[in-house]
């Protein structure tokens, strides 16, 4: 599971509308934001996809479309993956940069089934539904872990092909509740080992006219996130390779690589690829196929390409991410664009208990941020972006934090601190941990010590504050910062604001492996009771 997508012009613009789509003409990224390791099917005139989000609850979102272009999210397959210590974050544990990796998503005789590894699990999940556009899907469990795998369902057997480096290949259950009795594994590709920095990984396999493809991601030294094709007439093989797609994109050195084809209704082929973009996250591009000697070519000759037109008729609304007004008549009707940092208390939060105001409760005492419950969670969008609330601080007792997070393992936070006497004070903090991963050989160093400085103390005689962070990940003309850079700012009126100078450098740090989001979070560090209360949730970009 690696890679991610790039730069563009295209935006999503809250729940509707969005600039660079015009009529069959698009422009990559797809969305610029945080949707990884994708896989997508065809239903009929629907398409549906499927991406990586690891820790965050519900997970493994069902996105829908129409034309290939309005993506929006109807379902998630679970709600939770277990109710232990690494999703409840007690006794030290968490599943951070865990969870659900790189689902498959097939549809076979009206169920609709998805399979992903659970890394803190080491086991191996199936679900299967017959209405995807309802969440929380019947599962299956296998007790052993396949690694970025794929299904085949193949003249009533099922398939799973998964692995790094050698690609394997084992027959399951034709439900998919366990291996095959007798089922033997097999390698299928024992990808090359000198002058790769990354071996074969992120397979995807189909059964396309007379051969049997698998589709994969190497690295090779010197060169770019690759991705690469496997075919052979046989399932078992031997198979044959050859780059599909390779190349820079959009003024970054990472390539554009693993994702899934699919045929439209049409008879044309496409390709969803993402692309490395630092904070932001892996953001997925849109790339041609076209089949060239019975091999499928994507981009622009193996070059992924920017602008395309699209030979489908726009249809539908762009929401993976989107402001929120917190006007609900039940929790459940709660936006689907929001995921709970782990799983939430559900007896601690509301969007009912005060009308128009989202209410975050605080449990039993925590450390910080990173290891607080209930903290609401949704993605931010490049190539600049920001997100605003109004917080009422008139429910939070000594010991209690509220405010608003840039989260990461680097994060940003501003809020309200409540004193032992019960004074109030708006504070800014940047963390940034003495020791942080990244890619390459510092990946393998665990960040130690918390690394928070404090960028503001304020006294605050107020309990309702508004709350800002901008986002810059790509910087334009009239940006005076790098990219990648997060600023926070306050207002004690919502009209005039205060931007702190001290700015986050944002990494995409592999210990959480998720792109940025802004995180909405009360905790308490010294007794339970306490709450907070935030009016409007609203993210624009700029």
């Amino acid at each position: 599971m690696l890679s991610i997508a790039l730069f563009a012009l295209l935006l999503f613009m809250g729940s509707s509308c969005v600039s660079g789509k015009k009529g069959s003409d698009f422009v990559n990224p797809l969305t610029y934001t945080d949707i990884p390791d994708n896989d997508w099917i065809r239903v009929g005139d629907d398409y549906y996809m499927v991406s990586t989000t690891m820790y965050f609850c519900p997970g493994a979102p069902i996105m829908h479309s129409k034309d290939l272009v309005h993506w929006e999210i109807i379902s998630y397959v679970y709600d939770c993956i277990n109710d232990d210590d690494f999703y409840n974050l007690r006794n030290g544990k968490n599943a951070y940069g865990k969870g659900q990796w790189a689902t498959s998503l097939r549809y076979v005789d009206g169920t609709y089934y998805a399979l992903f590894i659970a890394n803190d699990q080491a086991k191996t999940y199936i679900y299967k539904t017959k209405d995807i556009t309802k969440s929380n899907w019947e599962r299956s469990v296998i007790d052993r872990p396949f690694h970025d795998a794929s299904m085949l369902f193949e003249d009533g057997h099922l398939y799973v092909v998964w692995g790094n480096g050698e690609i394997r290949i084992i027959e399951l259950e034709p439900d998919g509740s366990a291996v095959k009795a007798g089922a033997e594994e097999k390698i299928l590709i024992d990808s090359p080992r000198q002058g790769f920095n990354l071996r074969a990984e992120g397979a995807h396999i189909y059964h396309i006219g007379d051969y049997y493809y698998i589709l994969e991601i190497d690295w090779p030294s010197g060169g770019v996130r690759t991705e690469t094709a496997w075919r052979s007439k046989n399932l078992m093989g031997p198979y044959e390779s050859k780059v599909i797609l390779s190349g820079a994109f959009d003024g970054r050195g990472d390539g554009v690589a693993q994702g899934a084809i699919i045929e439209t209704q049409k008879g044309d082929w496409y390709s969803i690829m993402f692309q490395d973009h630092g904070g932001v996250g892996r953001v997925p591009t849109l790339q041609p196929v076209t089949w060239v000697d019975g091999w499928p070519i994507l981009g622009d000759n193996t070059v992924p390409v920017k602008e395309m037109k699209i030979n489908l008729k726009p249809s539908g609304k762009d929401h993976v991410w989107a402001s929120d007004e917190f006007d609900y008549k039940k929790n459940s009707d709660l936006d689907l664009v929001w995921q709970w940092n782990h799983k939430p208390v559900n007896e601690l939060w509301s969007v009912t208990e005060r009308k128009g105001w989202l209410r975050l409760r605080n449990g039993e005492p925590v450390a910080d941020i990173m290891t607080a419950r209930n903290t609401l969670t949704q993605r931010t969008v490049g190539p600049r972006c920001t997100s605003e609330v109004l917080l009422d601080a008139s429910g939070m007792k000594p010991g209690d934090k509220a405010g608003i997070c840039a989260f990461q393992s680097n994060y940003c936070t501003i809020g309200v601190e409540v004193a032992e006497d019960g004074s109030k004070s708006l504070v800014g903090i940047n963390r940034v941990p003495p020791s942080r991963r990244g890619w390459g050989p510092a990946a393998q160093q665990a960040p130690q010590g918390n690394g928070e400085t404090e960028v503001l103390r304020l006294p605050l005689n107020q309990d309702k504050v508004w709350l800002k962070i901008k986002y810059i990940f790509t910087p334009q003309e009239d940006d005076t910062c790098g990219p990648d850079k997060a600023f926070m700012s306050y207002s004690l009126d919502g009209k005039e604001w205060v931007e702190l100078p001290e700015a986050l450098q944002m990494r995409f740090t592999l210990d959480l492996f998720t792109g940025y989001r802004t995180a909405l979070y009360s905790y308490s560090t010294k007794q339970a009771g306490g709450y907070a209360d935030f009016d409007f949730f609203r993210q624009e970009t700029f």
